[in-house]
């Protein structure tokens, strides 16, 4: 995550609960039945494990983010 957050030099939240999909489907079902009334109420049911922020240098995230489009590039074929 850290490295992810480098990289697009922006936060990154890391939530509590890993498995997204699963816990979306959850809250979804929860709304269709009337469990929850709305959305708004859905997001203070956020637990936020940790937040990571960029701490690369930007000539450093570009340096690295060149490489990467280099080996991108590499993968394809023509």
């Amino acid at each position: 995550m850290q490295f992810q957050s480098d990289i697009m030099g922006s936060k990154v939240v890391r939530p509590m609960v890993r498995e997204s999909t699963a816990l979306g489907a959850a809250m979804l079902a929860g709304l269709a039945v009337g469990y929850w009334s709305c959305q708004a109420e859905l997001a203070d049911k956020k637990e936020i494990e940790r937040i990571f922020s960029p701490e690369l240098e930007r000539e450093k995230r570009e340096t690295l983010y060149d490489g990467w489009l280099t080996a991108i590039g590499r993968t394809k074929t023509n």
